[in-house]
């Protein structure tokens, strides 16, 4: 697995044994994989594609899907992932920017696709089949620093920023992860996060993919699902993100032993130590908290299994990569001091396409990537997230981590999402709001919230005003947006609040 440099080795690698398995069709080998890459070639060749063109794909899950994915890669192309929820703006971006060939579609996806694209747009099972059909050719030398996936960002400001990550490093991210959580060829994952992100492609299909393991692809994620689908494929962890923890936790499934499971795992947002206890004890799974980025292939931080010791409120340590803590000149701080989280390592981003002034603002002369991210270190190395450095709430010229305030609201047991934001004020300069989605039937409400917060973390850092919501807006891998909260508030959108 170390020696492994590029997706299509990493392909070659792997035996006969099945390595994407689907919900209702045939599973797939890596030799599977590798045939479909050659015969990826050969039709995107005879339309004029050649290797080391960006092709897009907008595509839901499933092992067809997951299996084109990987060809294209191992075929020499640059697989452009285009986000499902992005919206109309960011998928137009997306396509443009990245001067994509030609976009994979299937039923569900070509009529947003063609309103948005010139490019041509070729059906998933036409490609596959015609492929299979076609006299296979032999796959293009790929190289470690070759780009293999080409991935946007969620653009809470802006426009999203295209994330280039070459071979090295989605073999890296694969690696990382499987290194972290002892994965082996023995191992099977559930994949409920979808391929379009960084966490479902990198941890859930790239960790298998290096490790020799396999991955059941469901189409999506379905809370009622979830336990039957984990029991029926033997799985032995999963990944998920904190907000799906909490929706399993407040669902009525019985919690039933489930004996090939090894561990769960959460990413993608800060996860409330209370939830993190709720769900371990009513379900007895493992969860260990890790941290990932698209810009690092996912994972950079991950607490060990047991025996090794989990600091709840902390995504763990480093594995497969560096990590320091810094001051504002890119200096490590002591242990324990507060400072910004960088990382470095095989498995950071190329930089940003077409953007040189971004890549350098997120990139340090010594190779470190700036994460944006708020964090401490203590002595054994374990990182504490304190806040985002774009989302910290400033009042009164104190800083306030939001992350405090919604853990003090996630001690409700009624509370099923949370998150707290700032909001512009004249006394103090910003002001400390928040918003939630309650259990159905709740018997809580604002007044015993806000109550709960002054207790928890004082008045000055208490909200001033809790927005009982239906939903909370969210970027593609489930994370709550605050700065569209932000948003919703200024616009007097509450017409989802009670």
């Amino acid at each position: 697995m170390t020696s492994l440099n590029t997706v299509q080795q990493a392909l070659q690698n792997r035996g006969p044994e099945a390595l994407l398995l689907d919900e209702d069709g045939p599973s797939f080998s890596g030799q599977d994989v590798l045939a479909r890459a050659k015969g990826v070639t050969a039709f995107l060749t005879a339309h004029g594609i050649a290797p080391g063109a960006p092709v897009a794909f907008a595509l839901r899950n499933g092992a067809d899907t997951a299996s084109l994915i990987i060809a294209l890669m191992s075929a020499g192309y640059v697989a452009v992932a285009i986000n499902l929820q992005a919206g109309d703006r960011a998928i137009e971006h997306a396509l443009k920017h990245s001067e994509a060939q030609a976009v994979i579609v299937q039923d569900s996806t070509v009529s947003i696709v063609k309103k948005l694209s010139k490019a041509p747009c070729f059906h998933r099972d036409t490609v596959l089949d015609q492929s299979g059909d076609t006299a296979p050719v032999a796959l293009a030398p790929v190289r470690g620093e070759d780009i293999a996936l080409l991935m946007y960002t969620s653009g809470t400001t802006g426009l999203p920023k295209g994330v280039q990550l070459s071979h090295r490093a989605m073999v890296a991210g694969g690696r990382n992860t499987a290194l972290a959580h002892q994965l082996t060829e023995s191992d099977c994952a559930l994949c409920v996060l979808p391929l379009y992100h960084i966490n479902g492609l990198c941890v859930t299909l790239m960790a298998p993919l290096v490790s020799g393991g396999s991955v059941f692809l469901p189409p999506k994620f379905s809370v009622g699902a979830f336990w039957h689908q984990i029991r029926d494929r033997a799985c032995t962890w999963f990944s998920v993100v904190p907000t799906q923890i909490s929706y399993l936790l407040h669902h009525p499934e019985p919690a039933e032993p489930v004996p090939s499971l090894r561990f769960g795992r959460s990413a993608s947002a800060p996860l409330s130590p209370d939830v993190q206890r709720a769900f371990e004890q009513r379900f007895d799974v493992v969860i260990i908290e890790t941290m990932g980025m698209t810009e690092t292939a996912a994972q950079l931080l991950a607490n060990p299994l047991p025996p090794g010791v989990r600091k709840v409120g902390s995504p763990g340590q480093a594995v497969g990569n560096e990590v320091m803590i810094a001051d504002d000149s890119q200096r490590e701080v002591e242990r324990g001091v507060e400072g910004e989280v960088l990382i470095r390592g095989d498995n950071l981003m190329s930089g940003y396409l077409k953007n040189q002034e971004a890549t350098a603002q997120a990139m340090t002369d010594q190779g470190w990537l700036r994460s944006g991210d708020l964090g401490r270190m203590d002595e054994d190395g374990y990182v504490f997230i304190t806040g985002r450095l774009k989302e910290l709430i400033i009042k009164g010229g104190e800083n306030i981590a939001p992350r405090e305030i919604d853990e003090a609201l996630y001690s409700n047991p009624a509370v099923i999402e949370a998150a707290a934001f700032a909001v512009p004020c004249e006394q103090y300069g910003e002001r400390v709001e928040a918003a939630v989605v309650l259990k159905r039937n709740a018997a809580s409400d604002e007044d015993e919230l806000l109550a709960l917060c002054q207790r928890t973390v004082g008045l000055f850092k208490a909200p001033s005003r809790i927005y009982v919501m239906d939903e909370l807006p969210k970027g593609p891998s489930g994370k709550i947006q605050r700065l569209k909260l932000q948003e919703i508030v200024a616009a007097g959108g509450q017409s989802k609040a009670s």
